[in-house]
Order: structure tokens, then C-alpha cells, then sequence
């Protein structure tokens, strides 16, 4: 699936910054594009080409549009976001059930209104159905921006077909068992010399919680000799002390 079939539609937004995070946001996700429907502030906008810092390209190319319905008019699916509930003859959904009402092959349009007030019930009437992000019932107002992001997060979930997985960049091999020995060793003698691992009836136990603690760590072989190197040192400035 190509995210070249999904497309976030503002509709009368007020704000040039709100216009490039949304830029910004979408490109995050891999959907690159972008259509303005009647935008209150002077277009083009420099405000929303400083916003969108990496994601100047999606603006470039975003489309304007004098009315909504020319917006959707290519569109297989409409979905228009909102943060209340509204009275309607409309299927409000959650967010989270947003990938249960597409498929992969189907032009999208998400619909966002203006900062101020959303969208008309008017221009709710194009969308095939609402979308609710789940917030705080008494606070569930989001940041135009912050709106994006949240489908954008749940369409790339839905629509991307590789399992990601992180590799660190790390270099340092992990440490042997017998290098954590030899460090734990190390460490217990010093433990010993300044009579820590008393009275003789706990040490067992004492020893037992010192190898677990350090053996769970995964330690590198580059940590296990920092903490050498500090153990060490820590010897050396008590002798001196």
C-alpha cells in the first residue's frame, strides 16, 4: 500500500504555524499529502513554511481548494475528526477503530475544521463518518497539530507492511560470565578488606543479592571496565584518604 492514497484535508484553518506542524506531522508518518480548503491567513504563508522546518516540499505541493466538497470530490472515504459528540444522523467512531473502516486500496480524505470552533455541521455532512480521539471528557479540545498526528499514527500502524525493528548502534560486545566473575570477584575483595559483607551469617545472602543485581544487568564489556576503572579508583582515594 502506497500512503500516496491518504490525504488530510484542513478545512478553513486560521493559524499559518498550526499549517506547517501539520506538514511537519504528516511527513513524520510518510504522507505527503496535503490539501487546504479556504485557509483564513494569507496563503502562502512563511509562518507555515518555518513551522513545517523538513516538510516544506508538503506544502509546496499541497493543493488549495475554495470549498470543501471540490476537496473530497476524488475521494473513496472521508473521515472527519472532531472532539465532541455531535447531533447528527452521522457514525461517530473512535479513533482506534479507525482501521476497521477502510481498505488498502481506497483513496482517504481525514478532514480536520479550523482551530476556533472545528467543523460545521454543514461540513461534517461530506464525511462518511466522525472521528473521536478518546481524552479527557472534561478537557478533549487537541492542538490542530497534535489532532494530525494521532491518525497519522494510527494509519501507519495500519498500513505498514514491515515489522519495525531497532538495532542499536552500540559497538561494544556484551560481557562474558566469567568477565562479570572476574569483576564481581574484584569487587566482593574490596567488600571484604572494608568488613561490609558482616556479620558472617549474612554474607551468603549478602553475596547472592550482589551477583544477582549484576548478572541481570546485561552489562558490555566496555561498562564492565568503567566500573573497574571506578572501583579502582574509589580503592585508590581511600588509601589515600
Amino acid at each position: 500500500m502506497s500512503f500516496k492514497n491518504i490525504h488530510f484535508i484542513l478545512t478553513r484553518p486560521q493559524i499559518g504555524e498550526n499549517i506547517g506542524a501539520v506538514a511537519r506531522a504528516i511527513k513524520n508518518f510518510n504522507i505527503t499529502k496535503l490539501r487546504i480548503v479556504s485557509p483564513r491567513c494569507s496563503w502562502p504563508n512563511q509562518k507555515a513554511l518555518a513551522t513545517s522546518v523538513g516538510a516544506k516540499d508538503v506544502l509546496q505541493s499541497s493543493k488549495i481548494y475554495k470549498s470543501l466538497e471540490k476537496s473530497i470530490g476524488d475521494l473513496d472515504i472521508v473521515f472527519a475528526s472532531t472532539s465532541r459528540i455531535r447531533k447528527v444522523n452521522k457514525k461517530i467512531i473512535s479513533i482506534l477503530d479507525l482501521k476497521k473502516k477502510i481498505k488498502k486500496k481506497q483513496k482517504i480524505g481525514i478532514i480536520f475544521g479550523p482551530e476556533a470552533s472545528g467543523l460545521s455541521n454543514d461540513e461534517i455532512s461530506y464525511a462518511d463518518y466522525l472521528v473521536k480521539i478518546p481524552t479527557n471528557n472534561k478537557f478533549s479540545s487537541l492542538n490542530l497539530s497534535h489532532s494530525a498526528i494521532i491518525f497519522c499514527f494510527e494509519l501507519f500502524k495500519y498500513f505498514s507492511n514491515k515489522k519495525v525493528i531497532y538495532h542499536s548502534t552500540y559497538k561494544s560486545s556484551f560481557a562474558t560470565k566469567a568477565q562479570v566473575n572476574k569483576f564481581l570477584n574484584f569487587i566482593i575483595q574490596g567488600l571484604d578488606k572494608k568488613g561490609f559483607l558482616q556479620p558472617n551469617h549474612k554474607r551468603r545472602s549478602m553475596l547472592r543479592n550482589i551477583n544477582n543485581i549484576f548478572h541481570r544487568m546485561n552489562l558490555s564489556e566496555q561498562e564492565i571496565r568503567i566500573l573497574l576503572g571506578i572501583f579502582s579508583t574509589l580503592n585508590e582515594f581511600n588509601k589515600k584518604s
